[in-house]
């Protein structure tokens, strides 16, 4: 498939002032005042945009350029507003180190796709709700604060991230990278689907995390990472439409072993504070259980088709984790590891309500054509091994804080094993 034509450029590096940052929703001030007056203009042209679209099939070339500005500013704002990007945007379109690449001219579109456009766009603005916020341009009804939202903002999984590194650069004057990452997947979405919106193209917004993200350098290889079947997209109707009544006896087990996980957790934690590293039983116990509720989640939310083991063996199920075996770890990591998961579960909780709509989306894509897309199967493989590694972390199989990042981590350099291959949330780059 061809790139798709709404391309994220990520030019910026992770240094960010301190003084800026504290202060930047202050600065952002006129900029929303301004995008929110153009935003009723491109609202009130995006319906006659529509109507004569709907006649030529084409969106005319005067609205083509108007839109593609708006879209670039919007972009740029958002990557602002969201730590993305340092500089302060200018309120033209301009240059900006966080843009992303247009068409550049209008193109023909099927005219059934530009009369339903509002309706197709639906499972887009969806996603983007859990992904970059309630997604849509917001229409104003009057005095109040209620309006109609058509198109795509910051929230969610990214406003989450904007704040969690709000803290970091203040203290640290750096951006994290796993952090603006996951901003910068939320961004380049976001514009995808006002675009798509907006009839500047026909081609569907790309959900795929790693093909939003080609041209980011990769972070190195987390400890607990993803292996699989990166061509497994089949799945069975019948056992998709009962996936929920089937995982019922999963459920119930994983609920009695997280008990027991729990009483062997808090030993492992004396034990890793006192020898300063973690003891083997509790370890391969533990390490067990925290694969099985990957395999649990993966069958769940359909990243895995088939019907997934109760004792959580590795290389049992076609999305695996790779766990660390035990290794020694820093004493105060450990002693304070509780509480330095806070800000991971804030991340991961904001990762739920996307996995969620992915979740559902595929769901109903599975019914109608027996497979899933491999773009959102990537996104629910994203939040897994995110939602993995937290577990791994709190569970101190491993001191490696959890990577926000949407990449999979590079490898270093050795020989690569054949199998399995690496995986998430593109799987099919090792």
């Amino acid at each position: 498939m061809e790139p798709h034509p709404v391309r994220l450029v990520v030019d910026d590096d992770l240094e960010r002032s301190r003084l800026t940052v504290f202060f930047r929703i202050l600065l952002a001030i006129p900029h929303l005042i301004w995008v929110a007056l153009w935003t009723v203009a491109v609202a009130v042209l995006a319906v006659i945009a529509w109507v004569g679209a709907c006649f030529t099939g084409r969106l005319h070339p005067s609205f083509h350029g108007f839109f593609c500005s708006y879209i670039r500013y919007t972009t740029h704002l958002s990557a602002y507003i969201g730590l993305v990007a340092a500089p302060y945007p200018p309120f033209i379109d301009g240059r900006y180190p966080v843009t992303v690449n247009l068409p550049a001219e209008t193109v023909a579109q099927k005219r059934w796709t530009v009369v339903l456009r509002f309706f197709l766009a639906v499972p887009a603005l969806l996603l983007s709700a859990g992904l970059a916020g309630s997604g849509g341009l917001r229409v104003p009804r009057g005095t109040g604060s209620s309006g109609t939202n058509v198109s795509v903002g910051g929230g969610a999984l990214s406003g989450v991230a904007a704040f969690l590194a709000w803290f970091a650069v203040v203290f640290a004057g750096r951006m994290p990278k796993g952090l603006r990452d996951a901003g910068a997947y939320g961004v380049g979405y976001s514009a995808q689907a006002s675009a798509y919106l907006l009839l500047v193209t026909d081609r569907y917004p790309n959900s795929d995390p790693t093909e939003m993200l080609v041209d980011v350098e990769r972070p190195p290889e987390h400890p607990v990472h993803l292996v699989g079947d990166e061509h497994d997209l089949r799945r069975s109707r019948v056992t998709v439409l009962f996936r929920i009544l089937l995982a019922i006896p999963h459920l119930v087990w994983l609920v009695l072993w997280s008990v027991a996980a729990t009483v062997a957790v808090i030993v492992q934690w004396f034990v890793t504070l006192f020898a300063g590293r973690p003891a083997r039983g509790l370890h391969a116990f533990l390490a067990r259980f925290v694969r099985y509720a990957f395999h649990v989640g993966a069958f769940v939310y359909l990243a895995g088709n088939p019907f997934p083991g109760f004792t959580g063996l590795s290389g049992r199920y076609p999305l695996d984790i790779v766990l660390p075996d035990p290794a020694p770890q820093s004493r105060w990591k450990t002693g304070f590891r509780f509480f330095l998961t806070f800000p991971a579960f804030l991340l991961r909780a904001a990762m739920v309500s996307l996995v969620l709509v992915a979740a559902i989306l595929m769901w109903f894509a599975a019914l109608f054509t027996g497979r899933i897309p491999s773009g959102l199967r990537n996104v629910v493989a994203y939040g897994l091994r995110y939602g993995a590694q937290l577990d791994a972390y709190l569970l101190l199989l491993t001191d490696a804080y959890p990577n926000a990042s949407p990449l999979e981590g590079a490898q270093a350099d050795r020989e690569p094993a054949p199998e399995p291959i690496g995986l998430a949330p593109r799987l099919s780059q090792a």
